[in-house]
């Protein structure tokens, strides 16, 4: 029997377009596994080469997670007094990491407080990061807690190498004026950006926690959790130590008090998309090592691209993202472009209806849309064909449109002061906040850290005077 080596190239064909290329070409086409990292978001490649949906099922049981099913949705109900969020409802909200653990202590009057986080990595945010943290803001009103919002400014310095530092700083403070414009209540509400934060007066508590979470972490952890290796700079290696400290209450004395015996025992509860939950495997697989408690996490899906759900919305492909900054005009011509699950004539859509699970306007609807028996009424009626693809992206258009609007009317009363009342380190008001004695201390410690510097600077510049060097 000939083999494909024994079948002649036809004459005058290019090397490329040999029989032998060809075969070897097809057997290169191999399934790949789906990628979620903190630095990488894709869906897999099936056998024929076909780019797939991000499989969030799998990434329960590869990161050892646990649904949110029925059962945890109604105790959250019932301990709360409030209907889940839309997209706890909708599995958007789809995983978690000792949430009943935060439902039993906040039933019983032991308070917590919620942190989530940004890497800015550009001057406007997408409605894709709106998602987790309007979903933050939801928890905040319902558990009336405080929330810790950490912008990793220096992480995305260190992991992109076309960045400046100077970049990172300044899309950092951008990006707070978006997360503000979201909602939340600036008496509960305490936003840093690392670079300033951390390295200031007021982070010394924080950079023991650093310093504590990082001589717990060993490389092998971290390249077994990132797949990080050799190439990587040695910062970025160091990096989860940060981004864990602010899991723990003792790293804000100025919001929790300054006794540690009473602040190591305040739980926390993460909420963020599934990409970042690496860095928590980290921090809760070390945190107990400590003395401190393991963070709560609870988990969003990834808003789809434009083009699909095989990848998430991404700040640095414009073709693919609904920034929150766009006009009616853009949202309208980017829906209008984006992949739909409608079929390829109107006949055959008639016929056999439209696909909602791959179609990225539907899912948008998900997203967005509140009224759960409307966008069960489309659902229907796409997949039946009654509706065809230019009304669903009409429909996606409008609610779109709603959104961005509400948005963008709420940014413009986002002032550079309110964002300095933010990100001023400050005892934040809340339901079993710190005793007045342990706010005087803590404030009296801030203080104190103040007066050295000042007095340093002072120092310095009789020196220079003393010199002659300023007349």
């Amino acid at each position: 029997m000939a083999t494909i080596q024994d079948i002649p190239d036809e004459p005058g064909q290019p090397p490329s377009l040999t029989a032998l290329s060809l075969a070897q070409t097809s057997q290169e086409i191999k399934a790949k596994e789906q990628i979620i990292t903190p630095f990488d978001v894709s869906g897999g490649v099936n056998e024929h080469g076909k780019a797939v949906a991000i499989d969030y099922n799998k990434l329960i049981d590869k990161f050892g997670s646990q649904r949110i099913d029925q059962v945890l949705l109604e105790r959250f109900e019932k301990v709360t007094g409030h209907q889940p969020h839309r997209l706890m409802r909708r599995g958007m909200v789809f995983s978690h990491r000792d949430l009943d653990v935060i439902l039993d202590k906040f039933e019983k009057g032991i308070p917590f407080f919620l942190y989530t986080g940004r890497g800015p990595s550009s001057d406007s945010m997408h409605v894709g990061h709106s998602i987790p943290f309007e979903f933050t803001k939801y928890l905040q009103d319902v558990f009336n807690v405080p929330l810790v919002i950490m912008l990793t400014d220096d992480e995305k310095f260190l992991h992109s190498p076309k960045l400046s530092l100077k970049e990172c700083k300044q899309f950092a403070l951008q990006n707070a004026l978006d997360i503000i414009a979201i909602g939340f209540d600036v008496q509960k509400t305490f936003i840093f950006a690392d670079t300033e934060f951390i390295y200031g007066g007021d982070g010394i508590a924080f950079s023991q926690n650093i310093l504590e979470m990082g001589k717990k972490t060993t490389n092998n952890q971290i390249k077994g959790t990132f797949g990080f290796n050799d190439t990587n700079n040695i910062l970025e290696f160091a990096f989860p130590a940060t981004q864990s400290a602010t899991a723990f209450a003792t790293s804000f004395p100025f919001i929790f008090g300054s006794d540690p015996k009473k602040t190591v025992r305040i739980p926390c509860l993460i909420p963020c998309a599934i990409d970042q939950d690496p860095y928590f495997r980290q921090c809760r697989d070390n945190a107990p090592r400590l003395g401190l408690l393991k963070p709560s996490l609870i988990h969003t899906v990834f808003l789809p691209s434009l083009r699909g759900s095989e990848s998430k919305m991404s700040a640095s492909d414009p073709d693919s993202t609904i920034y929150l900054s766009d006009t009616d005009n853009q949202i309208k011509k980017k829906v209008g472009k984006a992949f739909s699950g409608g079929q390829d004539t109107r006949e055959l859509h008639e016929k056999l209806g439209g696909r909602t699970t791959i179609d990225v306007p539907f899912q948008y609807l998900t997203f967005f849309l509140e009224d759960d028996d409307r966008l069960e009424t489309i659902k229907q009626a796409y997949e039946k064909g009654e509706m065809q693809s230019g009304e669903m992206k009409a429909s996606a258009t409008k609610e779109l449109q709603a959104y961005v609007a509400a948005f963008r009317e709420r940014r413009k009363a986002v002032t550079p002061e309110l964002r300095e009342e933010f990100m001023r380190p400050r005892q934040l008001i809340f339901r079993g906040m710190a005793p007045i004695k342990d706010q005087m201390k803590a404030l009296e410690g801030r203080k104190a850290a103040l007066q050295r510097e000042l007095d340093r600077a002072n120092e310095q510049i009789l020196r220079l005077q003393s010199n002659g060097e300023i007349q």
